[in-house]
């Protein structure tokens, strides 16, 4: 048996039924919303440890530990896989063909079952009430909506914390917190803009939306270079321009896919009023018959720690860890549904992210510069955290960030 131990706390963790467990939910991915087998496993082994079980949105599980009078904890993981085709080549890969946990939900997943067996089997150490809660479709953006508009803020014990983290490819054995903003805002945006077609060799016949959208692509630019100010964070990526079939007709309509991130909802809403600002114009400049057409989508709100509880448990990480593991990590690009659940509470929130890439590896990668090609990313085929020491240092994670808050009534 495989015993990872605190310095600090006595806290003894046996990975024996984690590991295989997380084998299991590896080879077994499944795809937001449809996370049954997964669901089911979580739920019996939270009942098994005298947790009150229950369900909201589907798939999505919550399990409800009370302890005594004392403060409230909610701690969430995420359960879902990608569309990906694995190619770790892993003796526990996906067997399920196009789908793959490419993310580390597993990891995620079996970390915080480890943190809620450790504190229903240590009662006598904390006081309060303990929350777990295993979100579905994080992937998608929906998975916390739909958990909430099932009734999730009403059918649980309010907590006055909630905690999560994420594996991501830095060096494993180490945590990066940070206060404000840790993840994006993030929104992709549909817009659609009307011409009036023609066939080629009559172009004065048109209102050709192939030269509208290529102005509008060169005009949206200036957002971020110009409307917003030095030094705010701000991304504006157009990802696809599709107009037309066929090279001697000029279509009656385009269509373009933007995708934004921001740190800010200030800037983020006002990068929305300046791309629908500069469509209407170059539409009317243009001369189209109809108004464009603007859909929001995959919508992810910013994710931005409290900084007295972020300062709590980075003091408690840097207590278990020691100093030299914890770190004070930049605001990443990416984004996530999390912090739906904590704002439907009006309650503080945490969010850390956690190394998972061999140490040895990943230090040779940043001395020669190849961290891009050396370390597979979130997401790729390729990515598969190393077993030893991310899953035993993400369940103590969890563990130590609770207890940072619920140890303190004892």
């Amino acid at each position: 048996m495989e015993i990872v131990r605190s310095g600090t706390d006595g806290i003894e963790w046996e990975l024996a039924w984690q590991v295989p467990l997380y084998e299991q939910f590896h080879r077994h991915p499944e795809l937001g919303l449809a996370e049954h087998q997964t669901s089911a496993a979580v739920a019996a082994q939270l009942a098994g440890w005298g947790f009150d079980v229950r369900q909201f949105g589907g798939t999505g599980v919550v399990g409800v530990l009370a302890n005594g009078a004392g403060p409230g904890v909610l701690a969430r993981a995420d359960m879902d896989a990608l569309p990906v085709t694995e190619a770790t080549g892993a003796n526990y890969a996906s067997t399920t063909p196009g789908v793959m946990h490419a993310c580390a939900h597993d990891m995620h997943v079996v970390a915080l079952l480890g943190a809620a067996k450790y504190l229903s089997e240590h009662l006598h150490i904390w006081q309060g009430t303990y929350t777990v809660l295993f979100q579905p479709a994080e992937e998608t953006a929906a998975g916390s909506q739909v958990m909430l508009d099932d009734g999730l803020a009403a059918g649980i014990p309010r907590p006055d914390v909630a905690l999560a983290q994420h594996v991501m490819p830095t060096e494993a054995g180490t945590i990066g917190t940070t206060p404000g903003p840790v993840l994006s805002a993030g929104d992709s945006v549909r817009i659609t803009v009307h011409g009036r077609g023609a066939h080629g060799s009559m172009p004065h016949k048109s209102v050709d939306p192939v030269v509208l959208a290529a102005s509008i692509v060169l005009r949206l630019q200036t957002v971020v270079s110009r409307e917003t100010t030095p030094g705010e964070f701000a991304v504006l990526t157009v990802g696809s321009v599709t107009a037309g079939a066929t090279a001697n007709i000029i279509p009656d309509r385009a269509e373009l896919l933007l995708n934004l991130r921001t740190y800010s909802m200030e800037v983020r809403a006002a990068m929305m009023a300046a791309i629908e600002r500069i469509v209407r114009g170059e539409c009317i400049a243009a001369g189209c018959p109809q108004e464009p057409e603007f859909e929001y989508y995959d919508q992810y709100p910013l994710t931005s720690n409290d900084a007295q509880a972020n300062a709590r448990v980075t003091a408690a990480f840097t207590r278990t860890f020691g100093a030299d593991a914890v770190y004070r990590t930049a605001p990443q690009t990416a984004s996530e549904d999390f912090s739906r659940i904590p704002d439907a509470f009006g309650i503080p929130y945490v969010y850390w992210v956690v190394g998972s890439a061999p140490p040895e590896t990943y230090r040779r990668a940043v001395a020669n510069g190849t961290l891009d090609a050396d370390i597979p990313a979130n997401h790729s085929p390729s990515f598969l955290p190393a077993v030893d020491p991310t899953l035993g240092v993400a369940t103590r994670a969890q563990a130590a960030a609770a207890l940072a808050f619920l140890a303190g009534t004892v």
